[in-house]
């Protein structure tokens, strides 16, 4: 079995300003007035490492975890292998298509309607329009969202929204499919369909991420798992082992 993802010394920053800044002209051209030399000033910033020097290696057809406290780096962690955002340093190593379950709607266009949206994200993935047909009823029919499908995305509730948004990513073709708590999200029954979908996307051997606050997700679907705390690896093996550490971790800190 090879290698699909290998990440190497990751790190984030992100600089924190602690002064207070203008949201309107109003309030700028106010305060300008109030204190002209303030605006001279250096304002403070604290310079946050959101993830610091992770390291760590997925397997082809591997469904990889990723467990740790709100605020360790999961989500920054995902952001980076999904090339939405890049690197302070070090590198990833990706080997195939990433499909990104993260934000709710990530790479949908507001002012496009649900079936140009499904077109456009598969275009990214670098499908063909005769393959994102062959794949486009079947994405519909999971949605629900038939009715809806020529309507602008950004006159979707919330709930229409999710749906097409994870439809699209289990179902167009990608060899690794990145999932940020999507199963806490959509009714019982949109859960229960999604949940088999991603059991047919593990039998079909694809590699799959996952982060998830849920031990019972993280232990169903997952080979191995990964443990995250203050954006450094704490432990990388297997998944009951993993969690085992992080509940350890847990009531250490309580």
């Amino acid at each position: 079995m090879s290698s699909i993802i290998k990440a190497y010394n990751l790190s984030k920053h992100f600089y924190i300003n602690h002064a207070w800044e203008p949201d309107t002209l109003k309030e700028f051209l106010t305060g300008f007035i109030r204190n002209p030399l303030s605006k001279l000033k250096k304002s403070p910033k604290e310079e946050f490492w959101s993830l610091k020097d992770v390291s760590f290696e997925v397997m082809q057809g591997e469904v990889f975890g990723i467990v740790g406290p709100n605020g360790s780096g999961k989500s920054t962690l995902l952001k980076l292998l999904s090339r939405i955002m890049d690197p302070t340093s070090g590198r990833a190593e990706i080997y195939g298509r990433i499909s990104s379950l993260l934000e709710v709607g990530t790479g949908f266009h507001p002012d496009l309607t649900g079936r140009e949206n499904i077109y456009l994200c598969g275009a990214i993935l670098g499908m063909t329009k005769k393959e994102i047909t062959a794949k486009f009823d079947t994405i519909i029919e999971f949605s629900g969202i038939e009715k809806f499908i020529d309507t602008p995305v950004k006159h979707y509730s919330n709930g229409m929204y999710i749906r097409l948004a994870f439809s699209v990513g289990v179902h167009l073709d990608s060899d690794i499919l990145i999932l940020d708590e999507i199963l806490a999200v959509g009714d019982d029954n949109f859960q229960k369909k999604f949940t088999k979908q991603i059991e047919n996307i593990v039998k079909q051997g694809k590699t799959i991420l996952i982060v998830s606050h849920s031990d019972e997700i993280i232990m169903r679907f997952c080979d191995k798992a990964m443990l995250l705390v203050n954006g450094q690896v704490k432990s990388v093996g297997p998944t009951a082992q993993t969690l085992a550490l992080y509940h350890e971790m847990c009531k250490i800190n309580v």
